[in-house]
């Protein structure tokens, strides 16, 4: 038990190791994207009337005149520290991430959350109900959500209830605190990011109930007359809550990536504005940043779910291990009593 758990430690530290250098790979392709796109951040600070000598004067002043991995490794180095260094204009990035951090959150948890609740019923309600009408819609419904990327979805969703029918805004206003000015701002973000995760949760815990219901204890509670609600909830969905913990914790990292391309169609206030707006500055700094942020959660709740699936894995190899001693030993006690 101790040689396994030692082994388990050194393959999740060996895992983790793999990400961070992904990690750091990625953020070095940001860096040589930014650099080669059409202008700099010098032409974009000081427009396009600036001449020769002042733009070789602020290439200097933001050192865009040394070599790309010079730059690349003093501003990963500091970011070691905490610090993703400034903008073209001077202000800090730690500022920037730290006024556009809390409405991604905000968006993303109320998503998520949706997410959960949503998915959570309808999944049980499939797995229940597997010939139900409701069962029969949810099969193209979800199929459908899924195979649609965020922004077709946003898309979609800004065409009918903002430009058809005028029920809910498509764009954000933000105010004096930095969030939307009001609730309805941000049902349509909300949507076309819990939608696909809806969609894809709903089928990953139908078939884990439906997998978990064949159990042969399902089975005794079955024929021991129990309700199916008590069925349901005692017995089958405990069985698969770590298959569904994995999928939630999937979800987490699918809503981040989404949300900086929902924030932009609609004008949201949060860490993918301020991505879109540094491509535009053609700020590499503000760009790493918000790309290592994001990369960073993502990296992480992977990792948790990693750790959920080997735990459950674990778990189950050992109950199989348990019940294999138990009939073995009540085989061999069956035996002793049969020679007596």
């Amino acid at each position: 038990m101790r040689s396994a758990g030692i082994g388990a430690a050194i393959g999740f530290a060996g895992l983790a190791l793999r990400r961070l250098t992904l990690l750091v790979t990625l953020l070095a392709l940001v860096f040589a994207a930014m650099n080669l796109l059409p202008g700099d951040a010098a032409r974009a600070a000081l427009g396009r009337d600036a001449g020769p000598e002042q733009l070789a004067a602020k290439r200097h002043e933001l050192g865009l005149d040394r070599p790309l991995p010079v730059r690349f490794w003093e501003w990963i180095t500091g970011v070691a520290t905490g610090d993703f260094g400034s903008t073209a204009t001077g202000r800090s990035v730690n500022d920037l991430l730290s006024a556009a951090a809390p409405a991604t959150l905000l968006l993303g948890g109320v998503a998520f959350a949706l997410t959960v609740v949503a998915s959570l019923a309808a999944g049980m309600w499939w797995a229940a109900r597997p010939s139900g009408l409701l069962s029969r819609a949810l099969q193209p419904v979800t199929t459908t959500v899924v195979a649609l990327p965020e922004f077709v979805l946003a898309a979609l969703l800004i065409a009918v209830f903002a430009l058809a029918t005028g029920w809910l805004p498509a764009v954000t206003v933000v105010d004096s605190s930095g969030y939307p000015a009001s609730a309805d701002m941000l049902v349509l973000p909300v949507l076309a990011l819990a939608l696909p995760q809806f969609g894809w949760n709903t089928r990953v815990i139908r078939g884990a109930l439906a997998d978990a219901a064949r159990a042969p204890h399902v089975e005794h509670a079955q024929l021991a007359g129990l309700p199916p609600a008590r069925i349901m909830l005692r017995h089958i969905l405990p069985t698969a809550l770590p298959t569904i913990a994995t999928s939630f914790a999937t979800t987490i990292g699918m809503l981040l990536g989404g949300a900086l391309v929902v924030e932009t169609l609609f004008n949201y206030p949060g860490l993918g504005a301020l991505l879109a707006g540094s491509v535009s500055q053609r700020d590499t700094t503000v760009a790493a940043a918000v790309t290592a942020i994001t990369a960073t959660m993502i990296m992480f709740v992977l990792l948790l779910s990693d750790t959920i699936r080997a735990w459950s894995v674990r778990g189950r190899t050992e109950r199989v291990r348990t019940r294999r001693f138990a009939w073995r030993t009540g085989a061999l006690a069956e035996n002793a009593g049969d020679l007596s």
